[in-house]
């Protein structure tokens, strides 16, 4: 694929994801974004399936359920039929039948705990981390997309080293974005993206790029292995976000290291997360 249609091809599949995070809450009209962007729909169907390796009906059905999954234990004074609701779900019955298949109970029985036989480990490790929360500044990131197997991690990172090797590119942040909750998908099964920011912008359109939106963050410092990283990370959504007061939002988790060992290594991490948050 020539490099021009390559780039096209990115900032397509950036603004329709884009699109499916800021609309995730309405019926989300898909011939209407075609004829934003100005492309055919079948066209807009096929780059974003080539890009997330996942078409766009299935990218909606997860963000929607994943939300719902969260608001159902944050938000405890919400009905059922209103967490469907704020997840783009008209109808209570769909979203109960769509609900069941992603996680073999009901809406209700997961709200009631069923979540913890689910995914809550008996020896799961409890954690004593107080987030900083503050407003995250938008600002852009050069990126990769993967999954999570260790070869297209280490892949990613290489060519990223590499490109910002060539330019001369220094002082700048590794980050690993979240598509997938890590609660509720295998990590190899995840899909993720690899960026680097700058703390100057930078006015190059050499290397794919997407705009991070202004977001107020739950941050947590983090140091340890790779298994407890997992562990912590049921711990934020289970533990810690549960009984903070706060919701979570559809923006992408995401990891900044302080070090250069990514989550796919066996050695030390050192990184902050940050948690995207409303109340």
């Amino acid at each position: 694929m020539k490099k021009d249609t390559q780039k096209r091809h990115s900032q397509i599949a950036n603004d329709v994801m884009h699109y499916i995070y800021r609309y995730i809450s309405t019926d989300i009209n898909l011939d209407e974004l075609s004829i934003n962007l100005n492309i055919s729909k079948f066209h807009m169907h096929r780059v974003f399936k080539e890009e997330f390796g996942q078409n766009i009906y299935e990218t909606i059905k997860a963000i929607r359920l994943q939300k719902a999954a969260s608001l159902l234990l944050t938000n405890k004074s919400s009905t059922i039929s209103n967490v469907a609701r704020n997840c783009g779900y008209t109808s209570q019955a769909a979203f109960i039948r769509v609900f069941k298949e992603m996680f073999k109970t009901t809406p209700k029985r997961w709200r009631n705990g069923e979540y913890k036989e689910l995914f809550l480990r008996k020896s799961l490790k409890k954690f004593q981390i107080k987030p900083e929360i503050f407003r995250f500044k938008s600002r852009k990131a050069y990126y990769i997309r993967h999954t999570g197997t260790k070869q297209e991690f280490d892949n990613s990172w290489d060519k990223l080293n590499t490109w910002a090797l060539i330019k001369g590119y220094k002082n700048f942040n590794k980050i690993n974005f979240f598509h997938d909750n890590l609660v509720l998908k295998e990590f190899e099964k995840s899909r993720f993206v690899s960026a680097l920011t700058f703390d100057k912008e930078l006015v190059d359109d050499s290397f794919p790029y997407l705009t991070m939106p202004e977001q107020i963050c739950a941050k947590f410092s983090f140091k340890g292995s790779k298994k407890e990283f997992v562990d912590f990370i049921f711990w934020v959504y289970f533990d810690w976000l549960i009984n903070s007061g706060y919701e979570a939002n559809t923006e992408p988790s995401f990891v900044i290291y302080k070090n250069d060992f990514y989550l796919t290594n066996d050695k030390t991490l050192d990184l902050d997360f940050y948690l995207s948050i409303s109340m």
